[in-house]
């Protein structure tokens, strides 16, 4: 299906978009910063989950639907920024919580309740799930790697989309140490999260304008 040069380039150039920041990244370095490693895991978890929908819905032609109809595009589009728009909104306007100043050791990311996990889960779930761009991009990214005569190309699809996700999972670690080492290492940071809430908050509304302004692609 794929020559090995060709998996290690796939591997790396896996590695180097997921280390673009954007509304994933500041979703997980945001809730490992402000709530310690555990929620920034499960942040993780759930857009890993997400991703998996894309891939999933892409391999069965959802992704080429999205590329070909302007409508199907556009109704994503509008609900993925509408959800972006809300979660930054929530976050410009979330109070600073005093447990959220306490000391690293006691971070609430190592007490964090289920519900509290769940919430965070299905947060990054959304996140990535409501975004059109995630599943035009794995239709246009996956495909390069998969043999023009290849018979059975849906499963292909899949099995790159897995070996995809599974290859970010390093990197989403990664962001979410750097987040919760944050929260650890810098006690001006607890006493000032509701910045970071705000700043965090920006960014999902940058983000949320910007894919409401974005054009369906090939337009």
């Amino acid at each position: 299906m794929i020559e090995l040069h060709q998996l290690l380039m796939f591997m790396a150039a896996g590695w180097l978009l997921n280390l673009t920041p954007g509304p994933d990244v500041f979703y997980m370095l945001s809730h490992a910063a402000r709530q310690g490693w555990r929620a920034g895991l499960v942040a993780s978890a759930g857009i890993t989950a997400g991703c998996m929908v894309h891939v999933t819905a892409a391999a069965l032609g959802v992704g080429a639907l999205l590329a070909a109809s302007a409508t199907a595009f556009s109704v994503l589009k509008w609900l993925g920024a509408a959800y972006l728009l809300w979660m930054g909104v929530q976050m410009l306007r979330s109070k600073n919580n005093s447990k959220l100043m306490a000391p690293a050791d006691n971070a609430p990311g190592l007490t964090e309740t289920g519900s509290s996990l769940a919430r965070i889960f299905w947060g990054g779930f959304w996140t990535n799930v409501l975004n059109p761009k995630v599943a035009i991009f794995f239709l246009a990214f996956i495909p390069q790697f998969i043999a023009a005569d290849y018979a059975h190309k849906s499963l292909a699809f899949a099995a790159l989309g897995l070996l995809f996700n599974l290859n970010a999972i390093p990197v989403n670690v990664l962001w979410v140490w750097m987040g919760a080492g944050m929260a650890r290492r810098a006690g001006w940071l607890r006493q000032r999260l509701h910045w970071l809430d705000r700043t965090a908050g920006a960014m999902f509304i940058g983000f949320g304008l910007k894919l409401a302004l974005t054009d369906k692609p090939g337009a």
